[in-house]
């Protein structure tokens, strides 16, 4: 069973920074994405970034030059690097790995807001 554990939300003000991560319990040896999605209230859940196992990335274009995507395989971890945070970016961020099976974390609230 692959579990996937958020963290790194909070309530910042905008135009502040914030660092996401999400931790894969075991290595995914297959090839792979590893996304971040968000949900906010009263909206459907959206794609904000991917990377793949050969570090292609994909962003939507809400996030574009604010949000960097990475990951570290020796650390089974994803991260969302956020700057520039603004009100609109407040929402629950979901870690998701979609391999052979598809896997999602439980979430971490970012808020933003002055």
């Amino acid at each position: 069973q692959v579990q996937l554990v958020e963290s790194g939300g909070g309530l910042v003000q905008p135009g502040e920074s914030l660092r996401l991560s999400c931790a894969v319990s075991r290595r995914i040896f297959s090839d792979n994405v590893m996304n971040w999605y968000r949900q906010a209230p009263g909206k459907q859940r959206e794609l904000v970034a991917g990377i793949t196992n050969h570090d292609r990335t994909e962003y939507a274009d809400s996030v574009k030059g604010r949000f960097t995507i990475s990951r570290d395989n020796t650390k089974n971890t994803v991260y969302l690097q956020m700057n520039s945070l603004k009100p609109e970016d407040t929402a629950v961020y979901y870690c998701n790995v979609r391999a052979l099976r598809e896997y999602w974390g439980q979430g971490t609230q970012v808020t933003v807001s002055s």
